[in-house]
């Protein structure tokens, strides 16, 4: 069973779409801006490892425990970062949204936000989903407090739950939208999109 299916989506800010090398060019330069590959504690692929990167996710979905889309700016076009479904659990109903990432120039701008909501409106109203998961490492605050302003309950932390490529530890916090939260997140993330931007 391939669950969930393909499907794009389109926002006021940002459309996503099935990911493709045909995004490579585009998000070899996304990964450039702000060096954010350089990070330590994200996993952003380098600009010349992009393609092997989406070759690794498109693999993950024909296998069916990945769902990944190009996040592309409304304006441009262009891709400015990917996102996915993971971890995907179709007997149980659940997902991850993950392996998420954008280009420097449009982080704190409402990108991530819509693309959240348009993810999880899937998830919870078309996939009826009844908890959707996002994690981060321990010690990405950045990433930890965006999900938090998502709604999102820290469910724990997995103590040295993943080895690193330099060889360190991850520490995993875990955090979780339930389906009976859903109408509250989603009142709450629309009103963020809503807002006047000062």
């Amino acid at each position: 069973m391939c669950w969930p299916d393909p499907f794009c989506s389109r926002g006021k800010y940002v459309t996503l779409v099935p990911l493709s090398q045909d995004h490579a060019a585009d998000l070899k330069e996304a990964a450039l801006d702000g060096d954010v590959h350089k990070l330590w504690y994200t996993a952003v692929p380098s600009p010349e490892n992009v393609p092997a990167e989406i070759d690794r996710r498109l693999g993950l979905q024909r296998e069916g425990k990945m769902l990944p889309f190009a996040i592309l700016g409304k304006a441009s076009g262009k891709a400015v970062g990917m996102t996915t479904y993971m971890n995907i659990d179709a007997l149980n109903r659940r997902v991850e949204i993950g392996s998420t990432w954008y280009r420097k120039k449009v982080q704190r701008s409402p990108f991530n936000t819509e693309c959240k909501l348009m993810l999880l409106r899937h998830a919870f109203e078309e996939l009826s989903c009844i908890a959707v998961e996002f994690r981060t490492h321990f010690m990405n605050q950045q990433s930890r407090r965006a999900i938090e302003r998502l709604g999102a309950k820290l469910d724990g932390v997995l103590r040295s739950h993943q080895m690193l490529a330099d060889g360190s530890l991850r520490d995993t916090a875990v955090y979780s939208i339930i389906a009976c939260e859903w109408p509250a997140v989603r009142n709450h993330l629309e009103w963020q999109l809503e807002k006047p931007r000062g």
